[in-house]
């Protein structure tokens, strides 16, 4: 298996064996289901570049309607968090001056993710870390409808995190150590 097939894998893994399996993301399985999740591993180390690589990214979801969402992997580069939220507030400013704003959003994951003002082992940090840097793009269309058909979204960013705090820190490092492992593709 080549670096960027276990990127992929890894990632494949973690959406079916966390963010799907423990329903992170109710939305989640239905693209999982129909094989409309892009996975992109983005092997720039610039900032810059990787923007560049996310836009084309933008531009592919743009033309290929087929493909619902793609997660945009980077594995070397952004291993810091700090230079990961740099490039991420980046990504951002480059979709709003290319006019992807209300077309298109992102959500972000982090191997080391932690929400602001949270300590840095809280489990709840678990609901955004994964196994490599990674960008979502998510059609805002496409979530917006998803969430008009979904009762109460608003609580589940709260439902997530009460699940990841009852489940504890050692319950996922395990979960992403096992994401690495290649049987789990």
């Amino acid at each position: 298996m080549s670096e960027q097939e276990h990127y992929i894998a890894a990632t494949e893994s973690w959406v079916k064996r966390v963010i799907m399996k423990y329903n992170l993301c109710p939305f989640a399985r239905q693209e999982v289901e129909r094989a409309s999740i892009r996975y992109a591993v983005v092997e720039e180390h610039q900032p810059k570049a990787v923007v560049q690589a996310l836009l084309n990214e933008c531009t592919l979801l743009d033309e290929q309607p087929e493909v619902e969402t793609t997660l945009v992997i980077m594995p070397r580069g952004f291993e810091g968090f700090y230079a990961y939220l740099d490039l991420v507030e980046l990504a951002d400013d480059a979709l709003f001056e290319q006019g992807y704003e209300g077309k298109y959003q992102l959500a972000s994951f982090h191997p080391d993710y932690c929400f602001d003002g949270e300590p840095q082992d809280d489990a709840a940090n678990y609901t955004n870390r994964s196994p490599y840097p990674t960008l979502h793009i998510i059609r805002e269309a496409s979530m917006e409808k998803a969430l008009a058909s979904y009762a109460h979204p608003e609580a589940i960013p709260e439902r997530n995190i009460d699940f990841a705090r009852r489940k504890g820190s050692e319950f996922f490092v395990k979960l992403l150590a096992e994401c690495h492992k290649p049987h789990t593709k």
